[in-house]
């Protein structure tokens, strides 16, 4: 059934397939949906606080460190459409309890590493544990709720990804301060044991499509992502030669993926749907949103320590009301998502944003704490009163049996938004002396891109 919406002419749904849950059966389901997103939120947040104790712990220099936070994000990335195609013929629930699990030995390793490869490597698992979570939580949220209830669970989904990196840092910051960094890892087996439990007994089983899996689509869409962005990473700290080799060499797989899927009929990287006009324009605006939000959440810190004199202590307390923001907003609009449409919402959302984003550039060196923590407060909102609806209106563009690749589309928008975002912030501190303005105007400009794409998607999409 296709719904004429202000958003575009493709809201697409089956009353029976979307039919949704009720009563206890949702608030398991659901509850099992978000303990597993809970899970591998609040370990990505809670890892970068260690990198410090990790890098003295094992020996390693600060830059090879990071490779922990980026061995993760990057799996992740990489994995999440393949995965999201998987989803679809394994079925979604029984991706995610592999998700699981994954994560729950990844996290043991971690926890048991004795050197910097192998925590990084144990990381990458994790990466990919959390794409089988990832990839796949959307479109159980789809088929958990019903059509006209879709924009709560996706709100109340963004609440809980609030929740995670709010907590994040500060959870990761009590352990460290009573036992060292393996902890931050051993804390993932209870919780991972308890969300493994529930979405066993309580995630729904959902229609699984018959078409083989494509290993050879699999393997070119992971090599175009990790090739990519390791490229990119190297040419944004001037390392030219060998970056713009690996680069080169990841633009050639996405040209010989997207050539070798043309003819697919479920193409793992949805081509299909990206040829869907309100589809592609809601990912667009999504991923500009996460360009802008990361723009500012990997460059604020350096932001508050050189340009506004703040020890780390209050840096981590200044930077919360955003993730408060975020988490607040994506409650309130819980109820407003399924009846007013994401080209007002996010728009407004987006709006906001950069509002917020200029009020904090404007701001004097000498500002008080309370100055740049309502100005926080006030982004963080706009972003969470644009994320519900902007992801409702990518998972209700998507025909009926393309809910994985919708999720795992949806998934990849963000993360290749903020991985854009910590990208670009790391060429900005390359070229200029003193960035940390320059950064804040940027996220202010990518936000406010976002917010006129998404006000005129009504037209761009007819």
């Amino acid at each position: 059934m296709t719904v004429t919406t202000e958003d575009g002419p493709q809201e697409e749904y089956d009353a029976k397939r979307h039919a949704g849950l009720y009563g206890a059966q949702r608030l398991k389901a659901m509850s099992a949906v978000l303990l597993a997103l809970l899970l591998s939120v609040l370990d990505y947040a809670i890892a970068n606080v260690a990198l410090p104790l990790i890098a003295q712990d094992l020996h390693a220099s600060s830059s090879r460190a990071i490779w922990v936070v980026n061995a993760y994000q990057l799996a992740n990335l990489s994995c999440l459409l393949p995965l999201a195609s998987l989803g679809s013929r394994v079925g979604f629930a029984r991706l995610s309890q592999l998700g699981i699990f994954l994560f729950l030995i990844a996290s043991v390793a971690c926890a048991l590493s004795q050197n910097l490869l192998e925590l990084t490597l144990a990381r990458a698992l994790q990466g990919v544990g959390g794409a089988c979570i990832m990839s796949v939580n959307i479109a159980l949220v789809r088929f958990i709720y019903p059509h006209k209830e879709l924009g709560r669970g996706i709100a109340l989904n963004g609440l809980f990804v609030g929740i995670g990196v709010a907590l994040g840092p500060s959870l990761g910051s009590l352990i460290l301060s009573v036992a060292s960094w393996p902890w931050i890892f051993w804390i993932n087996l209870p919780l991972a044991l308890a969300a493994l439990a529930l979405a066993h007994a309580a995630l729904p089983q959902t229609p699984r499509s018959d078409i083989p899996t494509d290993m050879v689509g699999s393997l070119l869409t992971v090599a175009s992502f990790a090739l990519t962005g390791v490229g990119l990473d190297g040419l944004m700290h001037a390392d030219f030669l060998s970056g713009a080799a690996v680069t080169v060499a990841g633009v050639l797989c996405w040209a010989m993926l997207l050539h070798y899927q043309r003819e697919r009929l479920e193409p793992i990287v949805p081509v299909d749907l990206l040829a869907r006009r309100p589809f592609l324009l809601a990912c667009l605006v999504g991923f500009l949103g996460f360009v802008a939000s990361n723009l500012y959440i990997v460059a604020m810190p350096f932001t508050l320590a050189t340009a506004f004199h703040r020890g780390p202590g209050m840096i981590g307390l200044l930077i919360a009301p955003w993730a408060v923001g975020v988490a607040t907003m994506s409650f309130v609009v819980s109820r407003l998502a399924d009846r007013f449409p994401a080209s007002v919402l996010s728009s407004i959302g987006l709006l906001i944003t950069a509002s917020g984003f200029c009020l904090l550039w404007f701001l004097p060196t000498d500002a008080s704490n309370w100055a740049i923590a309502w100005r926080t407060l006030f982004a963080g909102c706009g972003f969470g009163l644009f994320q519900p609806p902007n992801n409702r209106a990518i998972m209700v563009t998507a025909p009926p049996g393309r809910e994985g690749g919708a999720s795992g589309m949806l998934s990849v928008a963000r993360l290749a938004g903020q991985t854009t975002g910590a990208l670009l912030v790391a060429g900005l501190f390359t070229i200029f002396a003193h960035p940390a303005f320059i950064c804040l105007g940027a996220a202010m400009v990518a936000a406010l891109a976002g917010s006129t794409l998404s006000l005129g998607r009504k037209y761009l999409a007819a």
